[in-house]
């Protein structure tokens, strides 16, 4: 299986000749491979997490393809024109989906706390083959699961480098890379490296750092 970083939350994985597309929002360069993609998981109605015109650019290209989101992202592609025709299967934390070749199993349930005048919109963590998890904008910790690999967010307005770290900790993957970038300088980023691998390597797992474009192989 291959996972391919794009820029900030978004991230594309590869097997047995099928795609899965997660989060390819409005930071996201669309990337160029959008062929053979089955599903596609939005794991909350930001826009740095979905636009109408990524959807629609994908699924011309994917026309079966499915789309995987919490109820707040249905709702929000019903009330957008420029998505009007875009299906969405509902999801919830519990929920297991085989589209395959992969399989998504669900968690969490709503997005962090970014203050407390702003609304929580629904979040959903997706862990795709029992082998990588993306929490989406959550902390959310998959309880009982062991996680493989990590897609660590590294910053947000709503991320505290010091919770990213707990969180890190708590989930104890045996290897993680950082996601959700975009909003920090280079420095920043660099910072937070250091933070993740330090917390990384607490419960004996490592840190790689992914550029836009690379990949992992697993």
């Amino acid at each position: 299986m291959r996972v391919t970083k794009h820029e900030h939350a978004a991230l594309t994985i590869e097997t047995e000749g099928s795609r899965l597309m997660i989060d390819i929002g409005g930071y996201t360069l669309l990337p160029e491979q959008l062929t053979q993609v089955v599903a596609i998981v939005v794991t909350h109605e930001h826009a740095d997490h979905w636009t109408p015109e990524h959807l629609a650019r994908i699924l011309a290209m994917s026309p079966d393809a499915r789309i995987f989101a919490p109820q707040g992202v249905a709702d929000a592609i019903a009330g957008t024109p420029a998505a009007e025709g875009i299906e969405v299967t509902v999801v919830a934390p519990g929920e297991e989906i085989i589209v395959e070749p992969f399989t998504l199993r669900f968690f969490g349930g709503k997005h962090a706390v970014i203050h407390e005048s702003m609304p929580v919109v629904d979040n959903v963590g997706v862990l795709v083959n029992e082998t990588l998890y993306h929490p989406g904008d959550s902390y959310a910790v998959p309880e009982g699961v062991e996680v493989p690999v990590l897609a660590a967010p590294i910053g947000a307005p709503w991320l505290k480098i010091g919770e990213a770290m707990d969180f890190v900790r708590a989930v104890a993957p045996r290897q993680a890379f950082p996601i959700h970038e975009m909003t920090l300088s280079r420095i920043g980023q660099q910072m937070g490296h250091g933070r993740l691998a330090w917390a990384a390597e607490q419960g004996g797992g490592s840190f790689v750092v992914l550029e836009p474009g690379e990949h992992l192989d697993l």
